[in-house]
């Protein structure tokens, strides 16, 4: 029955986010997108709270997956696409598939929650204000392997990392937290910032809950 109340709520929750989302896009469509983005973390902790068993946890991310991928076929959901996207990459249907390892990892491979929470928060909190950040602050651009970023957005990548990491990694009292925590989130920026076309909201997530599982 938790399972089942599980799944009810996380896309009652879903539901909600996406009405909300579109008072932003009235402001801005990118406000809008990023709101869905960062907010979506909370559904980690959704996540941890009802679920106990890999199937059941693992039905919202598929679902997730299938919906996206339709919206970004279709444009159905318009609040969540990018004109661009719909030409350069599958940013929006690679944010719910990272989701599918990580449950996997945290909810098959392990029994650890905190090594996906780990992956899904930096992806979602460090990567929405990293764009934020980038926009609304004037810094040098760069690009690496046709990813654009600015000075500005990877630092706050970087930071935002660094105070997920390091909460984390503290409360679970790790040896050397701090040390270990700054160098997750170094290689999460570098990752943010190297990986083009979306693949960011892969490439981060799961291989920053990959380096957190062998931390701790």
């Amino acid at each position: 029955m938790k399972n089942i109340l599980g799944i009810i709520i996380s896309f009652a929750y879903i539901a909600i986010l996406m009405l909300s989302a579109k008072y932003f896009e009235k402001l801005d469509k990118e406000a809008s997108r990023k709101f869905i983005h960062i907010l979506l973390s909370n559904w980690w902790l959704i996540a941890m709270a009802f679920f106990d068993d890999l199937v059941f946890a693992m039905i919202p991310p598929i679902a997730f997956v299938v919906i996206n991928f339709l919206s970004y076929r279709g444009n159905l959901i318009k609040v969540m696409e990018r004109e661009e996207e719909q030409k350069d990459g599958l940013g929006t249907v690679y944010f719910a598939f990272s989701l599918i390892p990580l449950v996997i990892l945290s909810y098959g491979l392990t029994n650890n929650r905190l090594i996906g929470l780990v992956g899904f928060f930096v992806m979602c909190y460090g990567d929405g204000f990293a764009a934020i950040a980038g926009k609304a602050i004037k810094s040098k651009e760069y690009k690496i392997f046709g990813a654009n970023k600015t000075i500005a957005g990877s630092s706050v990548m970087l930071m935002t990392s660094f105070i997920i990491t390091f909460c984390v990694f503290s409360y679970c009292n790790i040896e050397l937290f701090w040390l270990k925590a700054i160098g997750v989130s170094i290689i999460a920026t570098i990752l943010e910032a190297i990986s083009a076309k979306g693949t960011d909201n892969i490439t981060v997530p799961v291989v920053t809950s990959l380096l957190t599982y062998f931390i701790i």
